[in-house]
């Protein structure tokens, strides 16, 4: 994976974010509001992603849209994460959107190097992610969940779902005692998804200022 570096290489805070061509475009932006809103300096590293479906997916699922299925190659996604992530001194948050923040959620369930997830309309409807939610221990003390109060409008009857498996997935947060926010923005899921990451990984940061 190529790693892209934004905000102050020697700070504290380390944000993971994996990354798309469309995410990079918006990349500056995201830092830069990140910057005005969060309360301490921070190092982002953005992570591109080779094939999303196949690195970014827990487990095997078919196709949901199209005909590309997923892959489930995550875990060898986090260990490539985890190898950049060795200086315990510093605190790692990881986030992303869409797909992205479905990967960052899962990999707070697989170690506990991140101290929280920012997870921006992640894809909540991945099949069977919600049930492994409840039956799994999340590793990370906080989590930041939004959506887009239009995301459920769609013709494809697994993605419809979204909605109600992110108020879930909330749910299962909060009964676990995670610290934990969901955050309903205007629009679609394609809408400014630069903006939404932004407030994402502030909040969480925020939480420890």
């Amino acid at each position: 994976m190529n790693k892209y570096e934004f905000g102050n290489p020697k700070a504290n805070i380390v944000l993971i974010q994996m990354v798309d061509d469309h995410d990079l475009e918006g990349i500056e932006r995201e830092t830069g509001l990140i910057s005005q809103h969060a309360k301490q300096d921070f190092h982002l590293m953005a992570l591109k992603v080779g094939n999303w479906n196949n690195d970014l997916s827990p487990w095997q699922a078919k196709a949901v849209f199209g005909k590309e299925g997923f892959g489930g190659n995550a875990d060898a996604a986090l260990k490539e994460v985890l190898s950049l992530c060795t200086d315990r001194s510093k605190t790692y948050y990881i986030g992303g959107y869409s797909l992205s923040a479905l990967f960052a959620l899962w990999a707070a369930y697989q170690t506990d190097v991140f101290e929280g997830v920012a997870a921006a309309s992640p894809s909540i409807w991945f099949p069977g992610f919600v049930d492994y939610m409840e039956k799994s221990d999340l590793k990370a003390s906080k989590v930041y969940l939004s959506l887009g109060d239009k995301e459920k409008k769609t013709r494809n009857p697994v993605m419809a779902t979204v909605g109600d498996s992110i108020r879930r997935a909330h749910a299962i947060l909060q009964n676990k005692q995670i610290v934990t926010t969901l955050e309903w923005n205007p629009g679609n899921h394609f809408r400014d998804p630069d903006i939404r990451t932004a407030k994402a990984f502030s909040w969480v940061i925020n939480q420890n200022a």
